[in-house]
């Protein structure tokens, strides 16, 4: 269910203007006269006559509200015409524009903003930059990058989550740890609903080694798997165990929109935007001190305190953020700088967040942000696609396999536009707006669907250097929103293609059922996507 129809009320018309009277056209029997052809101009403030409906401005803001206009457009109402940006006398607030008015309204859809307080609206505003319409732009920022409210399907380690729209979870796969929530340590190799869920609605999860992490529309996190925060994703401390959901004591007071559990830490971002890390902070590398063993989240400091965050993704030791300004989105980068992955053109770790500068300098404004586990990759608004990082098997997409510190077009994909970017271990893939996939870099357990056979090396599965179309997912005639890969080094990988439908597809390592696919004889890969059963719609 998408967020912005998520349990909405029937917007309200406002009616402390009194309504005008309509006047009735008298039909003649006389031939009708030419008219003077009459200029209309849009000022609003010389006599209302002059905006033919500014007599009534509850039904332009119905016809605002209604119409999802952007935040763009709603400015450049404003900015085009005074009747846009004067005082409308409307509740809760008679100084705010028509423009503001309908804003607030839009906002008022979102699941996520229902919820809050008058205090913690208007803190969100001024941490947005003191207008509705920035918050509006920051919601549904959020909303296109992290598929918010909507069905998804998770690629974990060796374990693999799928939510409904319905905000069921299914899970599948290694359960070694307990981390499919089904209160055994059972593999299992079809997708199995979480029934200690029942009744709670998750609209986002995270899967780590041993460990998932689940969201609910409340804003409360749910934890099975390792107990642990921070351990490696290999020979961990050797935590306990909790094989079934259990509500995390510790982020009881955040409400959380969005978890990202990278190797030696995890992050979490909240409603207001704001981004809290647990453990990997001993030497200071997260702008905190703190213990492998920690549980309690710390704010993350510096540069993005005052700024709210829309998307975290988390890859081995480093934590990118895209941000949310006045000015345009951004993308803040921490941790460690091996490889060149924190793309500020040096391989130098971060304490505290820093603004990754080329965007500015490529005039892209970036949209959506993929962490992989030694390279990253953004979308921007235009559809173009930059990576940085480890360049290792071309995961970069640049037809080599070197490294590069600071984000880099794709020009592969220059007559692509990209609405959606996934990075793996070394792989990338890319869906463009009509649908179809590309995909890059590693070639090993057959993860990139391409299952091009044996190479002239000898290699059953090639590498691609350069973006590759999926023609694999291109038979299957469905258009593809989502993108899931493993992002791990440890584990073969895996990968999953969900469709607008909600039809799930799977390919790559399938060794503990996680393609949620039984194999046959001594398989232990799917070369080819295949449908999962199970409906995510």
């Amino acid at each position: 269910m998408d967020a912005t129809t998520s349990g909405t009320p029937t917007i309200q018309y406002h009616h402390n203007i009194p309504d005008q009277p309509i006047t009735t056209a008298i039909v003649v029997a006389t031939p009708i006269p030419t008219f003077q052809r009459q200029q209309r101009h849009c000022f609003g403030d010389a006599s209302p006559g002059e905006f033919p409906l500014s007599a009534n401005p509850s039904i332009v803001l119905h016809v605002l509200t209604a119409c999802n206009l952007d935040p763009q457009d709603l400015a450049k109402l404003e900015a085009t015409c005074s009747f846009f940006r004067q005082p409308a006398n409307f509740a809760p607030d008679f100084d705010l524009s028509l423009s503001e008015i309908a804003a607030l309204d839009m906002c008022q859809k979102r699941a996520i903003f229902k919820p809050m307080s008058t205090e913690q609206r208007e803190d969100l505003k001024r941490r947005c930059g003191g207008s509705w319409k920035l918050v509006l732009r920051y919601l549904q920022a959020g909303e296109a990058c992290c598929r918010r409210e909507k069905s998804q399907a998770i690629a974990g380690p060796g374990h693999s989550i799928a939510v409904t729209s319905n905000g069921v979870v299914y899970s599948f796969g290694s359960n070694s740890s307990g981390q499919l929530g089904h209160g055994t340590t059972e593999e299992e190799w079809r997708p199995r609903p979480i029934r200690t869920l029942q009744g709670i609605r998750i609209i986002q999860a995270a899967a780590g080694a041993g460990r998932t992490m689940l969201i609910s529309d409340l804003g409360q996190v749910y934890a099975c798997g390792k107990d642990s925060f921070g351990e490696a994703e290999y020979g961990g401390q050797g935590s306990k165990m909790v094989t079934a959901p259990q509500l995390v004591e510790s982020l009881r007071n955040i409400f959380v929109v969005q978890a990202a559990i990278g190797n030696f830490f995890t992050a979490v971002l909240s409603r207001e935007g704001r981004v809290y890390t647990f453990s990997w902070g001993s030497d200071g590398k997260l702008g905190h001190h703190t213990d492998q063993s920690d549980v309690e989240p710390h704010p993350l400091l510096g540069a993005l305190e005052d700024i709210p965050v829309v998307q975290i993704a988390a890859g081995y030791c480093y934590l990118l953020c895209l941000a949310c300004q006045p000015s345009g989105m951004s993308v803040y980068s921490v941790g460690c700088g091996l490889g060149g992955k924190l793309g500020h053109g040096s391989r130098t770790d971060e304490k505290y967040p820093r603004l990754i500068e080329q965007f500015q300098l490529l005039n892209l404004q970036p949209m959506v942000v993929a962490a992989g586990a030694w390279h990253a990759a953004v979308v921007g608004r235009d559809g173009r696609v930059c990576t940085w990082g480890w360049g290792r098997y071309g995961c970069l997409g640049h037809g080599n396999e070197e490294c590069e510190s600071a984000p880099k077009v794709v020009e592969a994909l220059s007559n692509v536009k990209a609405v959606h970017v996934a990075t793996g271990d070394y792989t990338t893939f890319v869906v463009s707006d009509d649908g179809d996939v590309y995909s890059f870099g590693c070639g090993e357990s057959a993860s990139l669907g391409h299952n091009a056979g044996i190479d002239e090396q000898g290699n059953r599965h090639a590498n691609v250097l350069s973006p590759e179309l999926v023609t694999s997912l291109k038979q299957i005639n469905e258009r593809v929103v989502q993108i899931s890969l493993t992002n791990s080094i440890y584990w073969n990988a895996h990968t999953f293609a969900l469709t607008e439908s909600g039809k799930l597809y799977a390919f790559g390592a399938g060794d503990k059922g996680q393609l949620g696919i039984e194999l046959v004889a001594n398989q232990t890969e799917r070369g080819n996507p295949e449908r999962v059963d199970i409906d995510l719609g």
